[in-house]
């Protein structure tokens, strides 16, 4: 089972992309669910969502507290929580970032797998917005193989409208293609 914490604030749709990862899967002939936990936050508060996929039935109904990745959606967030928490010792950190890797592992020192991908620009470039939930789903598609690219356009268009869909595609292809993760 592959397990998926993701970190964002609220309105950055960090919900949206467990759901959307759910769904695809789903559509894909998987099991999976996906949910938030948050209670009475407001637009900005800091926000996590679940996600699980397997090829069998999923029985657990817990927060995942062990994940395999974890996706940051917003690296402000670095200060604030501790994103590795639980992390399994194979698991990779995905982070929306400006800043290299370089950089990034200078100041935190992670010593699991660390993705970068600055999904705040491919999503002010995509889609005129930095909203950067889909953006960051094309990093967590490459980096865990879970589903194809592909897999996830019918969920994104089906949520999102064609043009809206179309445009959330290129983002995450985008992001797909300019995850840095070092092996």
């Amino acid at each position: 089972m592959l397990e998926i914490r993701f970190h964002g604030r609220g309105g950055q749709g960090a919900v949206t992309s467990a759901e959307l990862l759910a769904v695809a899967a789903i559509n894909k002939g998987k099991h999976a669910q996906a949910f938030p936990s948050f209670g009475p936050e407001r637009r900005g508060a800091p926000v996590v969502a679940f996600c699980r996929v397997d090829d069998k039935r999923i029985l657990a109904r817990a927060k995942v507290y062990e994940p395999d990745v974890v996706v940051i959606l917003d690296s402000g967030l670095l200060t604030l929580i501790d994103p590795v928490e639980g992390l399994k010792p194979d698991g990779i950190l995905i982070i929306n970032s400006k800043k290299s890797y370089e950089e990034i592992m200078n100041e935190c020192r992670f010593t699991c797998r660390v993705g970068i991908v600055n999904a705040d620009q491919i999503a002010r470039e995509e889609l005129g917005r930095v909203i950067v939930n889909t953006t960051m789903l094309g990093a967590v598609i490459k980096a865990t193989g879970i589903i194809e690219l592909e897999d996830i356009r019918g969920p994104l268009l089906d949520r999102f409208g064609p043009k809206l869909g179309e445009k959330n595609m290129k983002a995450l292809e985008r992001a797909h293609n300019e995850l840095y993760l070092k092996e």
